[in-house]
């Protein structure tokens, strides 16, 4: 099986691009949201760190982002509970999928909590500033100053560019998403 690892800037389109391979994917990001609706235990571990924020169930991502805004360290013992069941999650989806030709891997902190492996295939997902500014103040609750804190755990841009080995530079447009896609695909399924 084929690991494909998407990279990029939050709001660069990774999602998008990452249903283009035609592939199962494992959104993190989705899987987070269910925990938030559907798991009891990550409400109760989050309460038992965080009580002064969890207070009902299921978890409101508004709480989650005044946790995260009210005090520095919060991101990271959230972090913490919720990239573990995370890992269990992808363990499922991976065996589930084993037999897949390919999958695609959506996970916004892939190399900084150590998700990949040596042989994935990594894609950067290269965006104006300006065109991802764009399409995140389009978001239903976009807040600068949370989507600063998450940047600031993750690793820097040229790094993950560099450590990618194919780049698509995505103008947000239909045409030169399905383009880059077909060409790493045709690369990487000889």
């Amino acid at each position: 099986m084929i690991r494909i690892g998407i990279l990029g800037d939050i709001g660069s389109g990774k999602t998008h691009i990452a249903k283009k391979f035609g592939y199962p994917i494992f959104d993190a990001d989705l899987e987070v949201s269910k925990l938030y609706k559907k798991d009891k235990k990550t409400y109760q571990s989050l309460k038992k760190i965080l009580p002064k924020y969890f207070h009902i169930f299921p978890i409101d991502k508004k709480e989650v982002s005044y946790a995260i805004l009210d005090n520095k360290n919060n991101l990271n013992k959230i972090v913490k509970i919720i990239h573990l069941k995370i890992r269990e999650k992808l363990k499922i989806f991976l065996k589930k999928n084993k037999k897949k030709k390919a999958i695609v891997l959506d996970i916004p902190l892939l190399l900084e909590n150590k998700i990949n492996n040596r042989k994935d295939i990594l894609v950067y997902i290269e965006s104006k500033r300006s065109d991802i500014l764009k399409r995140l103040k389009k978001r239903k609750k976009f807040n600068q100053k949370l989507v600063n804190k998450f940047r600031n755990i993750q690793l820097p841009l040229d790094y993950k560019k560099k450590k990618s080995q194919f780049v698509i530079k995505n103008d947000f447009t239909e045409r030169t998403a399905a383009k880059y896609v077909k060409n790493i695909l045709n690369q990487i399924l000889k």
